[in-house]
């Protein structure tokens, strides 16, 4: 067998396998490797072919057991969020507004492109998925992770649906001999958002036999809303007194709808109790004050979590047995226990929208009433923010998994063959309670006829002459304000808080199970070496079921309502993988290989696809390498968009019918499309909960909308590109450098549909399809009745680079090492219909669209000291104006136009942020090694983003929040 081997693969086998380059990319360093031999062949993400040269066509970023000990984040997550190439997901620890199976869990978005298109792997087999297709990386303990490798460009040839956007492979740690255990703790300077980790890993191995197990405990504290200014008002402490921070939904309690003296004719006005007096009285009622912070009026953020408490405990174990020289046995066992709750404020109920029914004529609580001598009696509506009982929903999600398989090697002649056949259990379990939910009947029975009982003092529901029993029917008062104890009133009140807001039990459990079977090696010895080849199949089947609870399906309380998700699909593949050397050490050619594989997939679900993918690396020299991939991918639909039950959600969305923040403000086409559904087209606002002018572009909807599945989805395609140099000159000891073009389209996307997008398709694009999406209320105009969910349509593309440069230093003052990892995005588009005609939208620059990100790591260590400098940019982007007549110093470019939006659009440039990191480490005589760092220590804020971007608040999710002062202690035995 041919066996070649050079300074630049030397060095990244040195990097990939021993871990001691920090922040390693391809082009690692290129002196002082071991000689390799037979038994050094390894297999890297992206290819099954196990090889000596490890140099691959396609870019793999590596993230060593040292690159994750010298940081000081304390989380799989944590770790790969800051790897430039990643964007932020809208589901995360930031959002604590999410709902779902998926809420909890933490999860990676490579290239922006989504959760979903990105592939996790756990050396080398899939991670369980939820029903929606979600990798939760929270359920890996960080303690048993070796090294994490990167595949930035698409791979479904190699490894079937999802790898769209690129592979992470997460490695974990065999082999260990002793006991190592490390204990962290890390807490924000401003006192809050603790985070505690204790971990040992200990092994015990010989020359047959491997044995590993590692244990993790991990706690983070919450980090409430209030103590943050971007987070503590709904346009940020820069402007408390803003009316859009405030809701007269309140914990004060307000009658609506009364047609007193300046009351509109159409909506009546508001009225609130005096502080502390008699709420029977009609007298004891003023107008409601909308004034901040002395008025009827509640800030939501007070009750909210920016982020939200996590818990963990893990166990992991890695046996490995060589039953004969040639003949090996592995199983991996995996436990993860999961826990978050995440808080929000109280409901805002409204009774003339949630289905409770007005404040009965008949009610001894109805201060218009029957029972009060009020001059004409009448029902009433009225709004009560439930603050005594804040929303709060704690998830527990319990993760399974067990791989056992049998591989080895053999050898005909002088060639070398590796195989491996197996099978992988993956399972979660999810229970998910909810409390914070008013149960609609008892809401409805609460505020209906009741009577004052005088035999009992206590007021009762029914009539004297029909009384109902307190076991049936709890009277309650929603007039009494918070912090005021009633008898009727919740404040205090234990049993009517149980009676009104009952538990809610969710369940999910998704399995996946895999048969697998690999054999790799070599074929024939051409000039440049001998081809290699992998072969595989798999038959994966995928099982999941999400089932809320009864209340929750049958919409009986203000819980969003969701029916259940039940279904399975399986999945039988093959694969072939081809290594072509042609050339080798000749002048020009010192080596130039193609690689080739194709895979076929057959979906009980959809039927069949044939997916391929095809690279070459060419050497022209022995310092410098070009290489280039091209590859088809695809993503089939989940369980969720196939059987996925329907559910209500209060979404945040735009209505371009808005004449103030809408296009058909500028737009005399919107306009002209506005007025076909709406009455008042020239003066229509859109309105916010509790019935009110928006007063920025984007805010919920006063009524619920609805989302659901779509069985005939169709699986999403893609194509990919990439073409990069790796030099690693011989007059520059040390010094490496990469650069990589990439661009990644995908057609036919599984579009999660929003109504912003259907509105924009109606109004703007005059697609007439999408305007049967929705109705609109024929008084006030606001959408109502709104279905969204997924469909195939459109598609995505960005395109972009990545440049890397690693560089060591060994001075007779220790060993300066320096990393460099920079993600530029030069596209970035997308289009949600097959129409042509329409002009694709831009996202680059703009929300969490960042042009620019990079990170500079800086080390150095002499003897038993060392410490670490990492710097982690974001370029600036641009969002659309919150506001421009009450803050135009806050919007920079006013009345833009953009092809893709109909008028113009006001925005505004918000700057770059770097966030600085600090690590000191010393090893102490005892084998022990103490670190203390901080993370953001120079407790940098990102600017304030009023569009929200993967955000509950006026912040990008994906910023710090914060210096983290940490330390670390790290005992060997």
């Amino acid at each position: 067998m041919t066996s070649r081997i050079n300074v630049l693969g030397q060095a990244i086998r040195y990097a990939l396998v021993a871990g001691t380059a920090g922040l390693v990319a391809a082009p690692a360093m290129a002196q002082d490797a071991p000689s390799p031999t037979n038994l050094d062949r390894i297999e890297i993400t992206g290819s099954r072919i196990r090889t000596v040269d490890v140099e691959t066509a396609q870019p793999v970023f590596a993230i060593s057991r040292t690159d994750i000990e010298r940081q000081g984040f304390s989380s799989v997550a944590d770790i790969l969020q800051n790897v430039t190439a990643m964007g932020s997901p809208t589901i995360s620890r930031a959002n604590a507004l999410t709902a779902g199976e998926n809420a909890g869990g933490t999860y990676i978005d490579m290239r922006n492109l989504g959760t979903q298109r990105t592939l996790v792997l756990v050396n080398g087999k899939r991670l369980g998925i939820s029903t929606s297709g979600y990798q939760d990386v929270s359920t890996l303990p960080v303690s048993a992770v070796e090294r994490i490798e990167v595949l930035k460009d698409g791979a479904s040839a190699i490894y079937g649906s999802d790898a769209m956007a690129g592979v992470v492979n997460i490695i974990t740690r065999s082999n260990v001999t002793g006991t190592t255990v490390n204990v962290y703790h890390g807490q924000y300077s401003e006192g809050d958002g603790a985070r505690d980790r204790i971990d040992a890993v200990t092994g015990w191995s010989n020359d047959r036999l491997s044995l590993t197990l590692a244990l993790e405990h991990s706690e983070e504290d919450g980090v409430w809303a209030r103590n943050r200014g971007f987070s503590q008002y709904g346009m940020t402490d820069r402007h408390p007194l803003d009316a859009s921070n405030w809701t007269t939904i309140s914990q004060y309690g307000q009658i609506t709808g009364l047609r007193g003296p300046g009351c509109t004719a159409t909506a009546g006005c508001g009225y609130s109790l005096n502080r502390g007096s008699d709420p029977t009285r009609p007298g004891n009622y003023h107008r409601t004050d909308t004034t901040p912070f002395t008025g009827d009026v509640s800030n939501a953020n007070d009750q909210m979590h920016v982020m939200y408490p996590l818990k963990r405990d893990s166990v992991y174990f890695d046996g490995r047995f060589a039953i004969t020289d040639s003949i090996n046995f592995r199983t991996e066992l995996g436990y993860n226990e999961r826990e978050s709750t995440r808080q929000i404020a109280g409901y805002p109920l409204q009774s003339s929208t949630a289905g409770v029914g007005s404040m009965s004529i008949n009610s001894y609580f109805n201060p218009f009433g029957n029972q009060h001598g009020y001059a004409t009696p009448t029902a009433v509506a009225w709004n009560r923010r439930t603050w005594e009982v804040p929303r709060v929903t704690t998830s527990e999600l319990k993760t399974y998994r067990a791989v056992a398989s049998f591989d080895g090697s053999f050898d005909i002649g002088e060639r070398y063959f590796d195989w491996e056949a197996g099978y992988q259990y993956n399972r979660n379990e999810l229970e998910s309670i909810a409390t914070g939910n008013l149960h609609k009947a008892r809401v409805a029975a609460g505020v209906g006829p009741s009577f004052l009982n005088t035999a009992t003092g206590k007021v009762q529901c029914g009539t004297a002459a029909a009384p109902i029993g307190y076991d049936v029917c709890k009277p309650w008062n929603p007039l009494v304000p918070y912090g005021t104890t009633a008898a009727d009133g919740l404040y205090g009140n234990a049993e009517l808080q149980a009676w009104l807001f009952p538990e809610e039990v969710t369940k999910g459990r998704t399995t996946s199970k895999n048969f697998f079977a690999n054999i790799a090696g070599s074929i024939v010895t051409l000039p440049g070496g001998d081809m290699g080849f992998a072969f595989g199949v798999e038959s994966r089947k995928e099982d999941g079921r999400y089932t809320p609870d009864p209340l929750a399906q049958t919409g009986a309380t203000t819980n969003l309502a969701a029916g259940p998700t039940g279904g399975d699909y399986t999945v039988n593949e093959a694969y072939l993988e081809l290594n072509v050397p042609v050339l080798a050490d000749l002048p020009g050619a010192k080596e130039l290989t193609f690689n080739g594989a194709t895979r076929f997939s057959d979906y009980d679900t959809f039927g069949n696809t044939l997916n391929s993918k095809f690279g070459f690396k060419w050497k022209p020299i022995d310092s410098l390498m070009v290489r280039g991939t091209w590859a088809e991918g695809f993503r089939a639909p989940t369980i969720n968009d196939l059987f996925g039950g329907g559910s209500e959600t209060f979404a945040q969305f735009s209505d371009p019918c808005d004449t103030v923040f809408g296009s058909s403000r500028t737009s005399a086409e919107v306009r002209a499309r506005c007025s076909r559904d709406i009455a008042n087209a020239a003066t229509f606002r859109q309105l916010r909960q509790g019935g009110t002018p928006v007063t920025v572009a984007t805010d919920a909807t006063p009524v619920p909308f609805t989302s659901g599945s779509n069985p005939d989805l169709t699986p999403e395609t893609s194509k990919s590109k990439t073409l990069g140099l790796v030099w690693s000159p011989g007059f520059i000891q040390n010094f490496n450098a990469s650069l990589d073009w990439w661009k990644i389209r995908i057609d036919n996307t599984i579009i999660a549909d929003t109504p912003s997008q259907i509105l924009i398709d109606c109004y703007e694009q005059g697609i007439d399809a999408r305007c049967t999406r929705f109705d609109r209320d024929p008084v006030t105009g606001i959408v109502t009745n709104l279905k969204f969910g997924n469909r195939n349509a459109g598609f995505l593309e960005t395109e972009g680079y990545d440049l890397d440069l690693s560089y060591r230093l060994d001075t007779a003052f220790g060993k300066f090492s320096l990393n460099s990892a920079t993600t530029y995005v030069s596209s970035n588009i997308y289009r949600s219909t097959n129409d042509a005609s329409v002009v694709p939208t831009t996202t680059n620059g703009i929300g969490s669209g960042f042009r620019v990100r990079s990170n500079l790591v800086l080390g150095w260590d002499r003897e038993d000291f060392g410490m670490s400098w990492t710097a982690r940019y974001y370029s600036g982007v641009k969002e659309q104006c919150a506001n421009i007549a009450l803050y135009p110093e806050e919007c920079s470019d006013p009345n833009q136009y953009a092809p893709w939006y109909k008028g113009s659009r006001n925005y505004n440039e918000r700057g770059s942020v770097t966030f600085h990191d600090v690590q000191f480490r010393y090893n102490l005589p005892w084998d022990g090694t103490v670190s203390v760092g901080a993370n953001n220590v120079f407790d940098r804020l990102g600017p304030i983003m009023y569009s929200k971007p993967n955000s509950a608040f006026s912040y990008y999710g994906g910023y710090d929040i914060g210096r983290v002062i940490y330390m670390k202690y790290q005992q060997r035995f």
